[in-house]
């Protein structure tokens, strides 16, 4: 089996409605521009407010995706 080498990004995501579519929206939008995702990980959570209001969620995800020559 040859080896492989990975690169990691790290991006955040943002979604009025939840965390969970504030990460899908970041891995989502790297599958647009990255080949071979591999592997993503929520590192961190949070929420923008306003007025003591939640007005958006956000996920801050690490994505892997295989590094090397395109083949």
């Amino acid at each position: 089996m040859a080896e492989s080498v990975y690169k990691v990004v790290e991006l955040v995501g943002t979604s009025t409605e939840s965390w969970e579519r504030a990460a899908a929206a970041a891995v989502e939008r790297a599958g647009t521009s990255l080949r071979d995702l591999r592997v993503a990980e929520v590192s961190m959570l949070d929420m923008t407010l306003e007025n003591g209001a939640v007005v958006a969620y956000r996920a801050k995800v690490k994505v892997s995706f295989k590094y090397g020559d395109a083949d």
